[in-house]
């Protein structure tokens, strides 16, 4: 699960500023091409597609942090009612918070405000493990009080996927690549294989570099572990939001490879993602986001056709 190091400045008004998904697969689209700068700006042109299925996630307690020399510390925390049962598998049930609780949180005093949720991977099909992901998201807003009652208010309650993103709208992506385990120079580097007459092996670099400095720099290519790697893909536009797959078909004949069928809402997104199927993916309100948004993406055809050569 990737981790979010930083957050955006976010909106005035108290919202959540990230959401995660799974990813289910890729596809492509027939679609207006709403990028103005491009040689085919306002033509009908094919993108790739990436499918992540979003379910509510649902909060399950708040935090308050303040700012200290040695870092940032809870200050108060509450955990709410109305926990589902694979909860259990991830932590130890939490009971709700009481009163007394409930009081020290809304006169708690710091720097962030956020909230405790979870995933529901038993709401999806194409998934084979049931234990819930848990996670903090940052409260965004302009007065700290409206963020520490935003805050109350999500306790317990599910969350959807509109809360972050619209259609037309950009996200950052966060997420985990696919990983290769331990891998030689070549593969890992793709540097040139050594003479067929070398005297030692030609899978190999035929230098650790020059005499000075009298170390090996990390410019030299060795072997080591090849992907597996947090990455974060900036600016990724919302292409669409499916709200009932049923209504909306986006899985195609004979079901995503590797995933299955989509069941619950899912977002579309324009290019491709980091990680396999079934990984989970964070999403975040954009870092450096510097292009106006589209408030509707034309998108004439998105292909529902077998992705398994039937």
């Amino acid at each position: 699960m990737p981790r979010i190091r930083s957050w955006a400045p976010g909106a005035k008004q108290p919202a959540l500023e990230g959401f995660a998904g799974f990813k289910v697969g890729m596809t492509h689209a027939f679609m207006v091409d709403y990028r103005k700068r491009s040689t085919t700006a306002g033509q009908e042109v094919s993108v790739p597609v990436t499918v992540i299925e979003v379910p509510p996630l649902r909060a399950a307690g708040a935090r308050v942090y303040a700012s200290t020399p040695y870092g940032r510390h809870v200050v108060a925390e509450v955990w709410g009612g109305g926990l589902i049962d694979e909860l259990g598998r991830r932590i130890p049930t939490h009971p709700e918070s009481g009163a007394d609780a409930l009081a020290a949180f809304g006169d708690a005093s710091g720097d962030e405000v956020r909230v405790i949720v979870y995933t529901q991977p038993h709401l999806l099909t194409g998934m084979g493990s049931k234990t819930p992901s848990l996670f903090e998201i940052r409260i965004s807003g302009e007065k700290f009080e409206e963020r520490r009652a935003f805050a109350l208010a999500t306790l317990g309650k599910e969350i959807p996927a509109e809360e972050l993103a619209k259609e037309g709208e950009f996200v950052d992506v966060l997420g985990v690549t696919k990983g290769f385990g331990f891998q030689g120079h070549i593969q890992r580097w793709g540097v040139k294989l050594q003479p067929r007459k070398n005297s030692k092996h030609r899978r190999m670099i035929g230098t650790l570099g020059p005499h000075n400095p009298s170390f090996v720099t990390y410019r030299i290519p060795q072997a080591g572990q090849q992907g597996y790697h947090r990455r974060t893909q900036f600016n990724m536009r919302v292409l669409r939001v499916v709200r009932d797959p049923r209504v909306d078909p986006i899985t195609p004949a004979g079901g995503f490879p590797h995933y299955g069928e989509v069941r619950s809402a899912c977002i579309l997104i324009h290019g491709s993602v980091p990680g396999p199927a079934k990984r989970l993916l964070r999403f975040r309100t954009p870092l450096r986001s510097r292009v106006a948004t589209v408030e509707k993406v034309d998108i004439r055809y998105l292909s529902t056709r077998s992705k398994q050569g039937a």
